[in-house]
Order: structure tokens, then C-alpha cells, then sequence
């Protein structure tokens, strides 16, 4: 099957075109730089050069199947990011209105359940474009009704491993930066997580097995409670561990401290029993303590 892929050189992105490219498929991959595009073409992938703003690269990449997992991922105007994915997933939507082919999205398990761990058959809330990812769920499963094969793969808010930039390496810069590892009041919320490896692995398999409509959680870890895992970052850099004040959090965070005082928990039971997914990377606190996220800054 030929496969589009939209960050293709991404940190999930990359692994999930290795996985596509070793069961078979030939892909092509959105690239905005010389170094992306440098990168694909050494991998056997075909380049087209392109961003998520070039609506008419979108529309002649479209192939048997869309992968799209770009984002601009602007925490800081998250706006931008916003309007960027609504146009990209109403422009690829469009483009495979009434072929059939498949469109798999990248989405997440956010503000899905009211506190609960998310399932697969929890609806996003989220509609229209002023929502969290500009409602690009809802908008991408209206296309099932216009002969397009929509399936959502709801990522957990880490999707850990060696090379990650993410979440986990964003705290972990903060604990650095802080000299001291910190976790949000007790401690006691929770993230889900997956490795990479798993991620990717869950993509290639959610484009050969899952019917139009699905949601499918790339989840290994249910949640892992916020103070754990600051203990093991610490542990890992070799700094202190202690508890940030809610009203503080932000000023000790920064942007990714709304986020880590959030409880972002979800199952994947569905998903493993539909695609015979079972994950059996790393988890989060075995690749902190390897060192994923860095090595010690003092004995």
C-alpha cells in the first residue's frame, strides 16, 4: 500500500515509517527541511517537500492511505497550532472523500472521561475550531460518512524513549534547570504512557486491522502517578525530589505545568483485543532509570 505520511521525521513519526516500510508499504513523507527530507530519502522513503500550511502538498500527497501525525505543537500559542491542524485534516478529509482509502490522525486521551482512565469508547468532547486540537477528531470521523476510512490513534501524553524531546523531556529539563526534581501538590496524579517502539508498532497494525470509526489508545502504562514520576527523574539526574505548591506550579513549569498537574489516565483493553497489539517495550521508569532522559548531575 502506498502510505503518506505527515511527520514522517518526527519522534513518533519516524519509527512509525520504519514499521510501515518493514511490513511492506511504500511511503512517501511530508518534509520541511533538508535534513527531514535528507533523512526519509536514506530510509528508502520518497520525499515530498511541503508544512502543514501547504494545503496543495497535503492534496497531492494523499495516496492509498494518509498517516498524519504533524503538528506544530505551539503550547505557547496554541492557536496557531489549531487552526494549522483543522485545515490539514479538513483539506486531507476532502481530498479522500468518497475513495474509501484510510486516514489514521493523531490525537490524544485528554479531558476524554470526567477523572476516569479513558476508553476507546469515550468520544471526544471537543468540537469546532476554538477546541483543544481544533475539535481534528470529530471533524476527521465526519468523513466517515463521506467514503472515508477514519480511524483516530489516541496517543498517552508520553510516548517515551531514548532521543525523546516531548513531555518527559521537557520536565526533566525543568528539574535541570531547577536542581531539583518536582511533582505537582501530592503527587498523586496520574499519566498514561507507551513506548515508542509500541506506538509505532500500534500505528502499522491500526492501518491493517481497524474498521472505519475506530479509536484506538496507544496506551501500555494506564498512569503513573506525577510524583513517581519525578522520584525517577531525580533518581536518574541525581537531584532532590519535592513537592511544587498548585499555585506554584506554573511559575516552576512553565508551559508543560498545566499539563503535568493533570490527570491524563487511560486503558487500552479494546485496542489490544482488536489489532493483537501487546506492547512490550520499556516502560516510562525503566527508561528513566537507564538514562533515557539523561545522566547524573552529581553523584
Amino acid at each position: 500500500m502506498r502510505v503518506f505520511v505527515t511527520g514522517a521525521s518526527g519522534w513518533i513519526g519516524s519509527a512509525a515509517v520504519d514499521e510501515l516500510l518493514a511490513t511492506g508499504h511504500e511511503v512517501t513523507g511530508l518534509a520541511r527541511s533538508d535534513a527531514s527530507a535528507a533523512a526519509l530519502a536514506a530510509k528508502g522513503v520518497r520525499v515530498r517537500r511541503g508544512d502543514l500550511d501547504d494545503l496543495d502538498s497535503l492534496r497531492a500527497g494523499a495516496s492509498d492511505a494518509v498517516l498524519h501525525l504533524a503538528n506544530k505543537h505551539d503550547f505557547v500559542n496554541p492557536a496557531i497550532s489549531n487552526a494549522a491542524e483543522r485545515a490539514a485534516v479538513q483539506t486531507i478529509g476532502d481530498t479522500l472523500a468518497g475513495s474509501g482509502r484510510a486516514f489514521l490522525l493523531a490525537s490524544g486521551v485528554a479531558g476524554l472521561s470526567g477523572g476516569r482512565p479513558a476508553t476507546e469508547d469515550d468520544p471526544s468532547p471537543f468540537h469546532g475550531p476554538d477546541s483543544p486540537r481544533a475539535g481534528a477528531e470529530n471533524l476527521a470521523f465526519e468523513f466517515v460518512d463521506r467514503g472515508v476510512h477514519t480511524v483516530s490513534l489516541r496517543f498517552a501524553p508520553t510516548v517515551h524513549g531514548v532521543g525523546d524531546h516531548g513531555f518527559i523531556a521537557a520536565i526533566a529539563g525543568v528539574a535541570r534547570a531547577k536542581g531539583v526534581s518536582g511533582y505537582p501538590g501530592d503527587g498523586t496524579n496520574r499519566w498514561a504512557a507507551v513506548h515508542r517502539s509500541d506506538a509505532a508498532r500500534l500505528v502499522a497494525l491500526g492501518l491493517a486491522k481497524a474498521p472505519a470509526g475506530s479509536r484506538l489508545h496507544a496506551v501500555a502504562e494506564e498512569g503513573i502517578p506525577s510524583r513517581q514520576i519525578a522520584e525517577a527523574i531525580g533518581h536518574a539526574l541525581g537531584l532532590p525530589v519535592t513537592s511544587v505548591d498548585p499555585d506554584d506550579v506554573q511559575d516552576h513549569f512553565g508551559w508543560i505545568g498545566g499539563f503535568f498537574a493533570m490527570s491524563l489516565t487511560a486503558t487500552s483493553d479494546r485496542t489490544r483485543e482488536l489489532l493483537g497489539w501487546t506492547p512490550t517495550g520499556p516502560t516510562l521508569s525503566e527508561d528513566l532509570a537507564a538514562g533515557a532522559y539523561g545522566t547524573a548531575v552529581r553523584a
